[in-house]
């Protein structure tokens, strides 16, 4: 492939993040030419808004059609697909799983095919809020030769989001996407399930606390960390600390041991913020730990 223009795309699954990138890559001037999905209703639903593209039988007619191939499969597939497939040379393809590397498609580079990866960090809940959340996004961008990684890194750029080249684990990578996403609504589960013991119910718990979600992430991305830090952890209030620790006790006791160990993860941000002491942070400790 020549990576000074774009290649034809083709794609191999049609779920959210394939429907979703198929679609933003077409906006963004890309051409795709060929999607396939084991529901070929799917599959043609996609085609049918995307200029040029067709909807095809099988893997391997997407594969002999378009010149680089998204792998957007389930993660556990993505190798078995690769096998099943014939490649050549002069093609590349791609898989977008946020906690494997290029690894898994060895069989597609041990038959000449450059392979990258491609993965969104982006929460896609659905395929309207996935194209709605792609620009602005980071990608972590994985490449087997010099070509596809400068095409990765243009495609990504055409959408508006910015690449990554990573050093080190991309399974650490993935973990903490996870406990910025995917725990985040786990939290605010938790948050949001207390409210029943207001006389109010969780979903309008979760749409009073949401607006205090969205101003902590507008503090973080206007103050950073440390300083985005506020709360009794941050001010040294160990007696309000103690309050909330009988509380919780007392009506959510599951939720104690959670609330009790993310204090003690904060205390040492607030210590670098530099509204506490040492001898708040122990105070602070002590409550902690009883």
């Amino acid at each position: 492939m020549d990576q000074g223009r774009r290649p034809t795309l083709g794609f191999i699954g049609t779920g959210v993040v394939g429907t979703a990138l198929a679609g933003a890559l077409a906006y963004s001037g890309y051409k795709v030419i060929a999607v396939f999905n084991r529901d070929r209703a799917s599959s043609d639903s996609l085609a049918s808004r995307l200029p040029g593209a067709q909807s095809v039988d099988s893997a391997q007619q997407v594969t002999d059609l378009a010149e680089l191939i998204f792998l957007t499969v389930s993660d556990d597939a993505i190798a078995s697909v690769a096998q099943s497939i014939d490649w050549k040379a002069d093609q590349a393809v791609v898989h977008c799983n946020g906690a494997s590397s290029i690894e898994l498609l060895r069989s597609a580079q041990d038959q000449g095919a450059a392979v990258g990866a491609m993965h969104p960090l982006q929460s896609f809940a659905n395929i309207a809020q996935a194209r709605k959340n792609i620009p602005g996004s980071a990608f972590a961008i994985e490449a087997s030769n010099e070509e596809l990684a400068v095409i990765l890194n243009n495609m990504v750029l055409a959408l508006d989001g910015i690449p990554l080249t990573l050093q080190g684990s991309k399974v650490l990578y993935h973990a903490s996407a996870v406990i910025a996403s995917n725990y985040l609504v786990t939290l605010l589960n938790l948050a949001s399930g207390l409210w029943s013991h207001l006389g109010i119910s969780q979903d309008e718990g979760l749409k009073a606390l949401l607006p205090l979600v969205r101003g902590t992430v507008e503090n973080l991305e206007a103050v950073g960390l440390p300083d985005a830090l506020t709360g009794p952890i941050a001010r040294g209030d160990v007696g309000t600390v103690e309050r909330h620790l009988a509380a919780l006790a007392d009506v959510a006791p599951e939720i104690l041991s959670v609330y009790k160990e993310l204090a003690r993860h904060a205390i040492p941000i607030a210590l670098e913020k530099g509204m506490i002491d040492s001898a708040a942070a122990d105070g602070l400790h002590a409550a902690l730990d009883v």
